[in-house]
């Protein structure tokens, strides 16, 4: 189905449908009828030669530089050039159509002042499956991502590189295979395509997207080790969380019990302690602040994919331009810090859960380290190491990056997000959890394969799948191929599909 992109409807579900899934997108009638308009607004100041800030003015430091009409029509094309700045290996593909996405629903509002025959291209560009070739590290999140935006930017002049159809192409060889004709920069064009944050929000949509669901897999593998570690359910019920208040502790007691239901621990005739240890009975009080977390950070994240991000910004209905910062990625750089650290500190407890799977003085009975004949096997005693060197990896990744500011530009850009750092490093936060989750799932499979008694229909779904990919530890072997298929296993969401299936959906 396609998507219209309105300026204003876009979500993080539809942005990621564009980005990963290749849905085509269309530019709604009013949307274009809105870029034309502010576009005959721009040419008529221009032909009355008003100042205006990137059109016929430099930027930046340069901003008091006044240009000449000759100067307008090619200073696009320099200033592009100028910014495609960055280094490094290209960003995924994914990013770069989502960013491509979320600039395209800028220019929808009808305040960017280009032609529409560069917001058209941009469409088509997607559609056609032609993705710029942008080298990910460059920004630093404020005039927007001006080196990567820049790259993308390159292709509207027959320029740059392609990804098309599984080949890195020249840019113009990449648009002629298309039948996609490059209009050109003129005056504002260039500007209009790269001032807004538009990589970051999108790495940090489709990231939101990719951590909400692993949040209900550490539910999954919570609760998982709670039933292998016999636990007290009291700390699950749903009237707790209720009377203290927090959504998303309510939400995630109530997804734990739901994959525990049927299970013989419900029946209250197991023998449990009267209280367990803070990383089980905690579980729903911290997998619920990341919740929040999340909750926090997607409706950021929205409001940047549908405001408008760009500068200067032209109000035709008003005839009135207005200069000031509305690219900054602060509004998304700060939560998502506060996302990727909500992430490393459900790793810090499924960690601890593991622990006391394979501590033989915590894990309630189980054999030491879940081995079959401790002290000549030494079972998943390594998978722990494994967990801990990945979670000191995300405990470094997760200082923010909002707070480090180093000015650019001579001191005109004197303080700037970093968001695209903050969008770099949650992607390898989220990698090390596909990782860390794995582990503990495994491990909460091997301690219930010991116990006697029927588990929870949500943990046995759960068990099956893992099952599929990863056997019983009956002796000693190499653990490494488990960890990375179990890493798989969960970036894949295959678990927490088969559960949803089998017990109905779990809360968001």
């Amino acid at each position: 189905m396609t998507i219209a992109l309105d300026g204003s409807s876009l979500t993080i579900e539809q942005l990621k449908a564009i980005a990963r899934d290749n849905q085509p997108v269309e530019l709604t009638t009013e949307a274009l009828e809105r870029i034309k308009l502010c576009r005959r607004m721009l040419e008529e100041k221009l032909a009355k030669r008003e100042i205006m800030y990137g059109t016929n003015t430099g930027i930046g430091e340069f901003s008091e530089k006044v240009l000449n009409d000759d100067q307008v029509q090619d200073f696009q094309r320099y200033l592009i050039y100028n910014h495609a700045a960055g280094i490094g290996e290209p960003a995924p593909i994914e990013y770069v159509r989502g960013a491509i996405a979320g600039r395209i629903n800028v220019h929808a509002h009808g305040n960017s002042g280009c032609r529409p025959e560069i917001t058209l291209a941009l469409v088509e560009m997607l559609n056609k499956g032609v993705t710029p070739v942008v080298c990910q590290k460059g920004s630093v999140g404020a005039s927007g991502d001006l080196a990567p935006m820049a790259q993308a930017a390159l292709l509207l002049m027959g320029e740059g590189e392609a990804f098309y159809q599984g080949n890195r192409l020249p840019g113009a060889e990449a648009l002629r295979r298309a039948g996609i004709t490059p209009p050109g920069l003129q005056a504002r064009d260039g500007l209009a395509t790269i001032n807004g944050s538009n990589l970051l929000t999108a790495m940090s949509a489709i990231q939101l997207h990719d951590m909400e669901r692993w949040l209900k897999q550490a539910e999954i593998a919570a609760a998982m080790s709670i039933e292998a570690l016999l636990g007290n359910l009291k700390p699950y019920h749903k009237k707790l969380h209720e009377l203290r208040g927090f959504k998303g502790a309510i939400s995630s007691a109530q997804n734990i019990m739901k994959v525990i239901e049927g299970s013989d621990l419900t029946t209250g005739r197991m023998k449990t302690k009267v209280q367990d240890a803070y990383s089980m009975r905690s579980t729903p009080q911290v997998i619920g602040s990341a919740r929040d977390a999340l909750a926090y950070a997607h409706s950021q994240v929205e409001i940047e994919l549908n405001g408008v991000g760009d500068n200067p910004i032209y109000l035709p209905d008003s005839n009135l331009i207005l200069t000031g910062a509305n690219f900054q990625g602060t509004p998304v750089s700060v939560p998502m810090d506060m996302a990727g650290a909500a992430i490393t500190m459900v790793c810090v407890m499924s960690e601890r859960r593991l622990n006391r799977l394979t501590n033989p003085a915590l894990s309630q009975g189980l054999p030491d380290f879940l081995a079959h004949e401790p002290g000549f096997y030494s079972g998943l005693m390594l998978s722990q190491y494994t967990a801990d060197h990945l979670i000191v990896e995300q405990r470094i990744l997760s200082t923010p990056a909002s707070i480090q500011s180093i000015p650019a530009a001579a001191d005109q850009e004197d303080f700037v997000s970093m968001g695209l750092n903050t969008a770099i490093k949650n992607g390898q936060i989220l990698d090390n959890a596909y990782g860390v989750l794995g582990i503990e799932f495994m491990a909460a499979t091997q301690a219930l394969d010991f116990r006697q008694f029927t588990p929870g229909k949500g943990t046995q779904c759960a068990r099956l799948v893992i099952r599929k990919y990863v056997k019983h530890l009956e002796i000693d072997r190499p653990l490494y191929p488990d960890h990375n298929v179990m890493k798989e296993l969960v970036k894949s969401g295959e678990i927490l599909e088969a559960v949803e299936r089998e017990i109905g959906s779990l809360e968001s």
